[in-house]
């Protein structure tokens, strides 16, 4: 084996690497190549990724669950004659929808397109979502309806180094992605680093006086502190008063939504000193270009975007952009840090519960027409809008829901909210079906179980936080009789009567580009041989000739008259707030040293011994208070469930505030805990706050927690 140019298999940074073959099966060497995005750089998660390829555990043949209730090996055809078996049965007593499929943020763009292909030609259920719901959806609800369009970032990462500030609302980009810290370097250098978070977090740790301003807020305000910084702007003639009357709609609709939201008054609701955000908002201001500075962006990750307000929340991140005139401006503008590695392209191409491929709406029927006859079927046979993802799995097994699921890509027992409730609804299903290539907590669960490829044993394409479409490349086989999720789309639909599917990823991105011209999401002009050559090309690409769109809205933006919309918003609380017998918040989020579930993380001894367990962070004089010591276990109890874990004091969070981290599975799994409230537009969970209860937990004889 040669060397193999590819990507990182975790974040949606997308880090550029090299594989280098190295004695033992499957195994392989990375090395990190210059790209714009990593610069050279790669994490720790990054630099260890090829130790997934060999675990121990590897699921490398069917699994099939036997009568005595355990999950024995089996061949593909026997396991696929099954489950094709059953889907018809199913289908035959419940109607259509009583299947359901459920994918991942993680997929190749190839996989993305087939699988949600298959739900609704070889399936024909209405019934599809994603794990995207999780991540990113607030985000692309609150910018499509300002914008007209989602794209992560509408400019290339790269643009963040020339800007003399930064806004970082909910995003820790120091442990997420370590890479993406070199683009902060300027706005540093400048004094214009802001980071909102209330954990002094690493990203958090990387301003002082001289470098920027953490703005520390009570979780759950976050919108209300960005009111009050919206308010100062436009209060102290601050404002870009000419970007705003050429280029948005109701520039006084944005006065008026924010009038009342005088710093003090933010103060009271947020915690943070109303001097702090009047220092915040002028440095913001002083960077725009209307005031000569470099330049200012505003980004948002999932702290900001996980609330039962989410949409709400990044519509005032842009409003607040829009009123210093950063949007379509080059050097300046808002975006969403994507988190998922094909988070971007994943909620392009139609695994999305009211989407088809291109990013178009189901329910168009210009769009059903376009892609009926590009899948060769009538377009009312095409299903409809379904269930979103927390109000499908809600559904599972109930008497008018679906009966079944397959779900590829996610681990749901881990990453979803009020597992309780998760598992109640998996364990009620007839037939679960899970695709994946380690034993996940969810397909251990399953009923049939599918060994699947991962990043370095296959081809694809994957789609950036920037909207780039990079190439992945296969540099190792697939071990034992894994196949890609493309060769299980392709015999259940076969079986099913729609032999129309190919377990080819070069054929499948071929039907994409025609499926997806025309849409918002416009991939049609490019093809293998432009990556291969070595373009990564930004969408939209219309046409073959065509170089990429690295900036959108320079022109204008994608909405009917061309301007940016204005979406008044207002502040509220958070779905379950603190109560006397909960009068702490619970918070979850991110470690350096794991990647979503964990599922993969957690199987590699490296970073497994630099973060072996959960743990929760809780204030010194809290624990001081409770009675809590360093390392000893506690208890935490929310309206859902409650668990025992190891304390860490720490100054670094908020005294009204306990920090978790999601990426354990099993009684470490904090999602017990969370809560599945949903974003009315967005219908994301709000797994960022809720009540919690918080006393020292009682040890037995043994040792263990009583």
């Amino acid at each position: 084996m040669t060397a193999v140019p590819t990507h990182c298999p975790y974040c949606a940074l997308q880090c550029a690497t090299t594989l280098h073959p190295v004695e033992g099966p499957g195994a392989v060497e990375v090395r990190p190549r210059a790209f714009p995005t990593n610069r050279g750089g790669l994490c720790r998660k990054g630099w260890t990724a090829p130790d997934v390829l060999t675990v121990p555990d590897r699921l490398t043949v069917p699994l099939v669950r036997n009568a005595a209730g355990e999950l024995e090996e089996t061949s593909w055809d026997d396991a696929l004659d099954f489950v094709a078996s059953r889907i018809k049965s199913l289908q035959a007593a419940h109607g259509r929808d009583s299947v359901a499929v459920f994918g991942g943020g993680g997929l190749t763009n190839e996989k993305a397109y087939a699988l949600g292909k298959f739900a609704r030609v070889a399936l024909r259920t209405a019934n599809v979502d994603y794990n995207g719901r999780f991540c990113m959806s607030s985000a692309a609800a609150a910018t499509n309806r300002a914008f007209g369009i989602d794209r992560g970032l509408p400019f290339p990462l790269a643009d963040l180094g020339g800007a003399d500030a930064v806004l970082l609302v909910g995003s820790n980009l120091a442990e997420t992605m370590p890479p993406a810290v070199a683009h902060l370097q300027g706005a540093r250098g400048a004094g214009g680093l802001l980071v909102v978070d209330p954990r002094r977090s690493a990203t958090a740790g990387l301003t002082d006086d001289e470098n920027g301003i953490h703005l520390q807020p009570t979780p759950g305000t976050d919108l209300a502190l960005l009111l009050a910084l919206t308010h100062v702007v436009l209060q102290e003639s601050l404002a870009d008063n000419v970007f705003l009357g050429e280029r948005v709609d109701d520039p006084d609709l944005l006065i008026r939504s924010t009038a009342s939201w005088w710093p003090e008054r933010a103060e009271r609701m947020t915690g943070v000193p109303a001097a702090t955000i009047r220092r915040a908002a002028r440095v913001l201001a002083a960077a725009a270009p209307v005031h000569g500075g470099a330049g200012a962006f505003i980004l948002t990750g999932r702290g900001a975007e996980q609330h039962t307000k989410g949409t709400d929340t990044v519509t005032a991140c842009i409003n607040l952009a829009l009123v210093l005139g950063l949007p379509g401006r080059v050097g300046s503008g808002y975006g969403c840090i994507t988190g998922q590695g094909n988070g971007q392209g994943g909620r392009e191409h139609g695994q999305k519960a009211d989407q088809l491929p291109g990013y178009r709406s189901i329910a168009d029927p210009a769009a059903r027409s376009h892609i009926a006859q590009v899948w060769g079927v009538a377009a009312e046979e095409l299903p409809g809008p379904g269930k979103s993802a927390v109000e499908l799995i809600n559904a599972l097994g109930t008497a008018d829901g679906p009966r079944a699921l397959l779900v590829h890509g996610s681990n749901l027992l881990v990453s979803a909210p009020n597992l309780a409730s998760v598992r109640e609804r998996l364990s009620a299903l007839e037939l679960l079906v899970v695709a994946d290539v380690v034993p996940s907590e969810t397909a251990l669960l399953a009923d049939v179980v599918f060994p699947v490829t991962q990043w370095a044993e296959e081809e694809g394409t994957m789609t950036s936080l920037e909207g780039r479409v990079l190439r992945r490349r296969a540099a190792v086989a697939a071990p034992g009789e894994v196949r890609s999720d493309l060769a299980v789309f392709a015999g259940l639909a076969e079986r099913l009567g729609i032999p129309r599917f190919s377990a080819d990823p070069a054929e499948v991105f071929e039907e994409l580009r025609r499926a997806s011209a025309g849409g918002k999401a416009d991939y049609s002009g490019i093809t293998w041989a432009r990556l291969d050559a070595g373009e990564a090309l930004f969408w939209p690409v219309p046409s073959e000739g065509h170089p990429g769109t690295p900036r959108l809205f320079a022109d204008g933006f994608a909405t009917p008259d061309g301007r940016a919309h204005v979406v008044p918003v207002d502040h509220r609380p958070v779905a379950d707030d603190l109560s006397g017998q909960a009068p702490l918040y619970l918070v979850t989020g991110r470690l350096l040293q794991h990647y979503q579930s964990g599922a993969q993380t957690r199987r590699v001894p490296e970073l497994v011994a630099a973060e072996p367990e959960v743990f929760a962070e809780i204030h010194p004089r809290v624990a001081a208070q409770l009675g809590i010591g360093d390392g000893r276990p506690v208890r935490l109890r929310t309206a859902r469930g409650s668990m025992v874990l190891p304390a860490r004091i720490t100054p670094d969070v908020r005294p009204d505030t306990v920090f978790v981290p999601f990426h354990f599975g099993g009684a470490e799994a904090v999602n017990e805990l969370t809560n599945d409230a949903l974003d009315p537009v967005s219908r994301m969970p709000e797994f960022k706050a809720c009540a919690v209860q918080v006393t020292a937990a009682e040890l037995g004889a043994t040792g263990v927690p009583a």
